[in-house]
């Protein structure tokens, strides 16, 4: 088990870590997925001495959006928060097993954690916009990696606010306050700041739970443009939205993957009772 002052430099670059051979022989658990650009292998992971996640093996296919369902306290949050290191931040963690992005070990020592969550963005349950401009909330990723010319700037800040489908609504605002936009534009404005520095994966922890249905359907809808040029990963106590919005479901219980597939026959057809009970609501 690698102790929370061990995390960064895991030796786990230096062995590629087979997924078990029950996973490898389990349809419920491992479907076939020929292009993925994130692959969990037997990762487990401890809040002190709580076992938070248990030999969780996943992948992510690329360009798709991908939905951790499950009940409160089930590991769907402490996963994604694995995906880009987030956990790192939280004291007494401590993680065993590997994460691959695009085939590299993200506990690599040599690993850069920042240009890591650069390329794996996150988008958070509540929306956090910075108490600062519009234009200067999506400006700002861009600003501290580089980027100094106004012109590329204001390219930049078109481009996302376009991708978040919220320019049309702030164009003649941008100076405005952030804090001044309502509830649902709030959370397409931090998508916005997340796509500025261009992810490759955008990472999505219950991004419409605080939001009213017409700005949850605007989120919605946003997530399915986004699969033209980023990879989604969701987590969501909403199994409607789930079916909705994602093209693979991953259902969690008492931190193990318990089913892994396509979201329509995960939800239609599940190999396992306790996917059954789930999406059925006996239990939850």
């Amino acid at each position: 088990m690698i102790t929370s002052a061990e995390k960064t430099r895991s030796s786990k670059s230096d062995v590629v870590r087979a997924v078990p051979r029950e996973v490898l022989h389990d349809p419920a658990i491992l479907p076939p997925i020929t292009d993925s650009v994130i692959d969990v292998d037997s990762l487990s992971l401890w809040y002190g001495e709580k076992r938070a996640l248990e030999d969780v093996s996943i992948r992510i296919p690329r360009k798709k959006v991908t939905a951790f369902i499950g009940p409160s306290g089930c590991g769907k949050s402490t996963l994604l928060r694995c995906l880009n290191r987030m956990n790192d931040l939280v004291d007494h963690v401590s993680i065993d097993g590997d994460v691959r992005f695009d085939g590299m070990s993200i506990f690599d020592p040599d690993t850069d954690v920042y240009e890591l969550r650069k390329r794996i963005g996150m988008v958070f349950q509540k929306s956090n916009p910075f108490p600062k401009s519009i234009y200067e909330n999506v400006a700002y990723g861009p600003r501290i990696h580089g980027t100094k010319g106004k012109r590329d700037l204001d390219e930049i800040v078109e481009r996302s606010l376009r991708s978040a489908a919220l320019w049309d609504e702030v164009k003649d605002r941008l100076a405005d306050s952030a804090l001044g936009l309502s509830g649902g534009q709030q959370q397409r404005l931090c998508i916005a700041r997340a796509i500025a520095v261009q992810p490759e994966v955008i990472l999505l922890d219950e991004p419409c739970s605080a939001l009213d249905p017409i700005a949850t359907a605007k989120i919605e809808e946003l997530m399915d443009d986004l699969t033209q040029d980023f990879t989604l990963v969701i987590v969501t106590h909403n199994m409607q939205q789930a079916s909705r919005v994602s093209d693979y479901t991953a259902f969690l219980y008492l931190g193990k993957l318990i089913e892994y597939g396509e979201t329509e026959r995960l939800f239609v057809k599940p190999m396992k009772k306790e996917t059954e009970d789930y999406v059925t609501g006996r239990f939850g």
